[in-house]
């Protein structure tokens, strides 16, 4: 039996005030660790929220569909890991980190190949101390009054 995966979410705000909700993943140290995986990838996903900046129902369905798709196809493949999810202010943010991006492509290409055309935008750069990551993580430490 594969070992579940650790999550975390908590809200936090974008600079405008709109809520945005952060999920997490702990159990990263493997690739941490691995100094290969020193490239993040961003995938976004802009839609037209609601008034708070959220999804609709259906949206949010088709979005948890394709990141289904995401994890199975980098769970069989292990050249990259979603480490985090930022779903809020009108847009959801995957966030990976991987040791190339020409793979990363192919592998993101081959998970999305049955959906429609999405409208993603797909932003990388090097980032070996997993700057974003160590910042997001500090969210997961924020407790309740803060």
């Amino acid at each position: 039996m594969a070992k579940e995966k650790d999550w975390w979410t908590s809200p936090t705000e974008s600079e405008n005030g709109r809520l945005i909700m952060v999920t997490g993943r702990r159990d990263v140290e493997k690739f941490r660790d691995n100094s290969r995986f020193n490239i993040r990838v961003e995938v976004t996903w802009k839609y037209n929220g609601d008034a708070s900046g959220m999804p609709d129902v259906a949206t949010s369905t088709l979005m948890s569909e394709v990141q289904d798709a995401l994890e199975a196809v980098f769970e069989k493949d292990p050249v990259a890991v979603l480490t985090g999810i930022y779903t809020g202010d009108d847009e959801r943010n995957w966030v990976f980190y991987t040791l190339s991006t020409h793979i990363f492509g192919r592998k993101l290409n081959e998970a999305l190949s049955d959906f429609e055309l999405l409208p993603i935008t797909i932003y990388a750069e090097n980032d070996a101390d997993w700057a974003e990551y160590a910042e997001m993580k500090e969210l997961s430490e924020i407790t309740p009054g803060e």
